[in-house]
């Protein structure tokens, strides 16, 4: 049986990781979701084990030295991807895709160099700014703290096999269609 591939997507907050790997695992039923772990709180609409899997820094401190595949620190939270699950979707000959931050993607690529990552850019910084008010899940200054991390992660676009612009949502969708079907095994 043929192994499957990891595809990492990583963005800065707000330039549409999330909705861009949602509109193509509708549209790819080949592919599954690798849902991370996270402290931080719900976001209003999010579902556990749907969007994330909700835990307390207790557990995650707990977690942290073998159930993951990866973790970091992002804005004062953690986030990390089960490692079992990743492994045995790969192994099953399934496709996974993971978003995560930049931290997170470079620990993946050590591990796992065969890791597909894809960056997700915004068309410019304003529109990113104009994103992140648009949510309204948070304050000036996490906004502020935001775009300062984001211009940190765009430098780090380098270590990334694929960039793609999300300017407008069909076609950046088309891009990482694209890429996944080229690298698939």
């Amino acid at each position: 049986m043929k192994r499957g591939r990891l595809f990492i997507i990583s963005a800065p907050s707000g330039a549409g990781k999330t909705t861009l790997a949602g509109h193509l695992l509708r549209k790819n039923k080949g592919l599954v979701r690798s849902v991370s772990v996270t402290t931080r709180p719900p976001r209003k609409g999010e579902r556990q084990g749907h969007d994330y899997y909700f835990v307390t820094k207790e557990e995650f401190l707990r977690r942290r030295r073998g159930d993951f595949l990866e973790w970091a620190v992002v804005f004062g939270h953690y986030y990390g991807t089960p490692s079992r699950f990743v492994e045995e979707k790969i192994r099953r000959g399934k496709n996974v895709i993971a978003c995560l931050d930049v931290q997170g993607a470079k620990q993946v690529k050590k591990k796992w160099p065969q890791a597909v990552l894809i960056f997700v850019l915004p068309p410019k910084i304003k529109d990113l700014l104009a994103r992140l008010k648009k949510r309204k899940t948070d304050s000036t200054q996490q906004i502020r703290k935001r775009l300062k991390t984001a211009a940190w992660e765009i430098r780090q676009k380098k270590v990334y096999d694929y960039e793609i612009i999300n300017d407008r949502l069909p076609r950046a969708l088309k891009a990482l269609e694209a890429i996944v079907t080229a690298e698939k095994p």
